[in-house]
Parts: structure tokens; C-alpha cells; sequence
């Protein structure tokens, strides 16, 4: 048998084919030649149901999260807001899920999916919750388990929470194959496929996605049975996509207009693979750094054409800072006496300012919470950032400066929601897209694909490609 090429540019030559034999999917069937594919046959891919999925993560105790009203939370937001305003604040605990985070629902469905059609053992390229996802259905299933983690810079220091995401992969069971930032993640991934023969449980395959569906449509209807109507708003933590994706799609299954909020830690200026700013920040996901080129271009993934697509889905989007998340993180313990890491926080306190937006007899629901240990409390994060140099002290988030600062509120007023500009971001998608597959003029059928890209009319996006071409 010939030994093949294992230098970096032959193995990226070989991922089409390394993707095939490890997802089980073609993409190229999805395929327009162009621009478009066909998304919704790709979602179908999974061959099950909505009601499939939920019996396959029921089983092995996945999903069924309680819904949380949080009231202590809801009259400090009041008492910050003005006069009649301050939604109801809630929260879905998905950390009461196995491996403590709502990707378990991915990985249930992913594993269940990978054992069924024979596959020896799984692996996942994450920094952590996701990893130790599919740790966890991995044991339950009897499959092997690898781990492939973005975890050291160049000096070989780890930022506190990618260390603990490691040790809880680990304790479930997984090999965790820690590398340094930069490309050589996405390769090692690819090789380890070839090597092994295992499936690969991206977090952005239709399986994926599909097993967050559950979570919206769960959230709706425990809504309905509970208060007799949906919630206002989902605000949902940005970064790949895959969960606000999943659980909008959830929500338009169960029938539900609920307003999706896509919410992010501001970390502008810090380039993510970048070595010297990797462990200057103080999050490794729910951050700009993902959430805004993944909204910009979804196809950056490791899979050909990602499930996860949040511009379809997003109805606002907006950023806090890292500053807001660790105090939401203290108040949520201290007011509510629940104890949960900086993921789920990054959506509550952006819900906390949302919430003053709305009426108060409005409600707010936070789709996710995750687990805590001993690397994502506030105290090794914020010790770490001043090991790195970083201002930490409190004053108005609004100074605060990524990689420079980090401004935890001096009062909860000061706790506050930026927009970004969605319209920009869905004009960056058209001219990326026109970019990668060389078409400055698209067909009929690239300007409807467009259109549900960015939730616009084909009047807007045919605007927009003008605007792009100078015209």
C-alpha cells in the first residue's frame, strides 16, 4: 500500500475526501456548482425527525432541562430601569445535562448516529464543552473518544478555562490531543480522521445542529404549558452559530415568533489565531473573535458547507463586555445562588440589559446555562489576566479595551447591550460569497439562497451585489 504525502499541503488537498469517509455525508449532492446549495436537503441528511431526536437524547438522559425564572435578577433589572419597563428574566439549565452544557444534545444525536453506522470511536476539534459532550455519549455508547483541543500558545501556557475543559474531556474518558494555536489544529484533525477511521462529530454537521433543535423547541413549549404564551425574546451566546442556529430552527418548529438575540463578549481587536493575543483575552468561546466572521461566512468550518448558518436565523445581535459577564457571574451566584460558567453568562448579562428594554410583563429567556469548575470561576480568569498584563478593576465596562482592560461595572446601571449592525454583516456574507466562488453577477437562483441567508427580499440582496460591484 502506497504511504501517503503527510506535509500540510497534501493532506488539506485530501479533506474532500477524508470529510466523505469520516461524516458519511456528500456534500457535493447539496451542490449548485455556484454560490447556492441546497440547505434544507442538507438538514435531511440526518434522516430523523424532530421527535427521533428528542427519543435518542431522552435515553441517555439528555434534554428535559428545566426552565428558571430568575426574580432576583428581574428587580435589580428594574430598579435599573426605566419606569415599567424590566422583562422577566429566565433561564433553560441545559448544565443539568450529562457532560453540563447543551452540546450534549449535538453529541447525543452525533454519536447515536456514528454508532449506528458502524464507526469504532468518534472525534471532535474543540476547545472543551463540546469535547466533553461527546466524551460522555462516547461512554455511554461504548465508543473510543478523541479530543483535539486549540489549547497553548507558543510559550506553552493555557488560558485557565481550555485547561479545565481538558480535565473534564479526560475524566470522561476521552484522549485529549492539546496543540498550540495557529493551523495546525485543523490538520492534526484531518490526520487523526485518516489514521483512525473515526467519525467525525463536528459541530457543524446537519447531526449537530439538528440535535439543538430540541432545545427550542423544548423552551417553547415548556413556556406555554407553564405561562400560556411564548417568551418575548431568546437571547442566545454567539460563536460558531450551531447554537443559535439550532435553537431558532427548534423555535420555528414549534411555531414560535419569540425574537432570537444573538449575544457575544466584544473582543475586537483580538485576532483568534493569533499567538500573542490567544490568552489575552479571558474567553475562549461566545466571543466576537467567532461570532462574527462565523456569521460573516459560515463555511469556514471543518466541514464543507457548516449547518450552522446564524444570519438566517438572528433577529438582533448584540455584544457586552468581559467585564459585564464576570460581574453577571457574581450576581447570578450571589442573588440566585447558582453557580454557572461564563458561556450561559455571556447571554444573561446581555439579557439583563435587554430586559430593561422590554415591559414588564414581557419575558426574557437565556437558552443555555454550562457547568463550572476549577479553571472557568471568575477568580483564576481574572488572575490569569493580570499575570498577562491586563488592567483589571472596576469603573464603566464602556472603557474597557480587549487585551488591555478588563472593567467589571461599579453598579449594575452601567451593564449595557451594544448593537451591531446586521445590515453590514449580511453585505460582508454576498461580497464573501461572490469572493470564494469567483461570480460577480449571480444567477436567479443565488440571489434567493442570498435572500434566506440574510432573512432579506431578493430586492435588497440584488441592491446590495450592485453596491458590491461598484454600481
Amino acid at each position: 500500500m502506497t504511504k501517503l504525502p503527510m506535509d500540510y499541503a497534501s493532506v488539506m488537498g485530501r479533506k474532500a475526501d477524508i470529510m466523505l469517509k469520516s461524516v458519511g455525508i456528500d456534500y457535493s449532492k447539496f451542490e449548485s456548482g455556484t454560490i447556492a446549495f441546497d440547505y434544507e436537503k442538507m438538514m435531511k441528511e440526518t434522516g430523523y425527525t424532530l421527535e427521533e431526536m428528542q427519543d435518542i437524547q431522552y435515553g441517555v438522559n439528555v434534554g428535559n432541562t428545566p426552565i428558571m425564572e430568575m426574580k432576583n435578577l428581574t428587580a435589580l433589572a428594574r430598579a435599573c430601569a426605566p419606569e415599567g419597563k424590566g422583562a422577566r428574566i429566565f433561564i433553560k439549565d441545559e448544565a443539568a445535562n450529562p457532560s453540563g452544557s447543551f452540546k450534549a444534545r449535538r453529541a447525543a444525536n452525533a454519536v447515536y448516529h456514528a454508532k449506528r453506522l458502524g464507526y469504532k470511536g468518534v472525534i471532535a476539534a474543540t476547545s472543551g464543552n463540546y469535547g466533553a459532550a461527546v466524551a460522555s455519549q462516547a461512554a455511554i455508547a461504548g465508543l473510543k473518544c478523541i479530543v483535539v483541543q486549540e489549547c497553548y500558545d507558543s510559550k506553552g501556557v493555557g488560558q485557565p478555562e481550555i485547561v479545565e475543559k481538558a480535565r473534564k474531556c479526560e475524566a470522561l474518558g476521552a484522549e485529549v490531543v492539546q496543540l498550540t494555536v495557529g493551523p495546525e489544529l485543523f490538520y492534526k484533525f484531518l490526520l487523526l480522521l485518516e489514521e483512525t477511521g473515526y467519525f467525525n462529530a463536528s459541530l457543524y454537521t446537519p447531526f449537530g445542529i439538528a440535535g439543538v433543535e430540541t432545545l427550542g423547541y423544548e423552551l417553547a413549549n415548556q413556556f406555554r404549558d407553564k405561562y400560556g404564551k411564548d417568551p418575548d425574546a431568546v437571547v442566545c451566546t454567539q460563536a460558531g452559530g450551531g447554537n443559535l442556529t439550532g435553537t431558532a430552527r427548534g423555535l420555528r418548529k414549534a411555531g414560535s415568533e419569540a425574537t432570537v438575540i444573538g449575544a457575544s463578549v466584544d473582543l475586537s481587536g483580538l485576532h483568534m489565531a493569533s499567538d500573542r493575543a490567544f490568552n489575552m483575552k479571558s474567553f475562549t468561546t461566545g466571543h466576537t473573535g467567532f461570532g462574527v466572521p462565523f456569521s460573516n461566512w459560515p463555511d469556514r468550518s471543518d466541514v464543507p458547507r457548516s449547518a450552522a448558518r446564524p444570519l438566517r436565523y438572528m433577529d438582533r445581535y448584540v455584544t457586552i463586555t468581559q467585564g459585564d459577564v464576570f460581574f453577571m457571574t457574581e450576581c447570578l451566584a450571589t442573588l440566585e445562588g447558582l453557580e454557572k460558567g461564563p458561556a450561559g453568562n455571556t447571554s444573561l448579562a446581555a439579557a439583563f440589559a435587554l430586559a430593561q428594554e422590554y415591559p414588564q410583563d414581557a419575558m426574557i429567556c437565556v437558552q443555555e446555562t454550562e457547568y463550572t469548575g476549577a479553571g472557568k470561576h471568575v477568580q483564576p480568569q481574572l488572575s490569569f489576566a493580570k499575570s498577562n498584563g491586563i488592567d483589571v478593576r472596576f469603573g464603566d465596562p464602556a472603557d474597557e479595551v480587549p487585551g488591555k482592560s478588563i472593567i467589571l461595572p461599579d453598579h449594575p446601571s452601567k451593564i449595557k447591550a451594544t448593537d451591531v449592525d446586521l445590515d453590514h454583516m449580511r453585505k460582508s456574507l454576498i461580497k464573501t460569497a461572490m469572493k470564494t466562488y469567483g461570480v460577480s453577477d449571480p444567477s436567479d437562483s443565488d440571489i434567493r439562497f442570498l435572500a434566506e441567508e440574510t432573512q432579506k427580499d431578493e430586492a435588497w440582496v440584488r441592491a446590495a451585489v450592485a453596491e458590491i460591484n461598484g454600481k
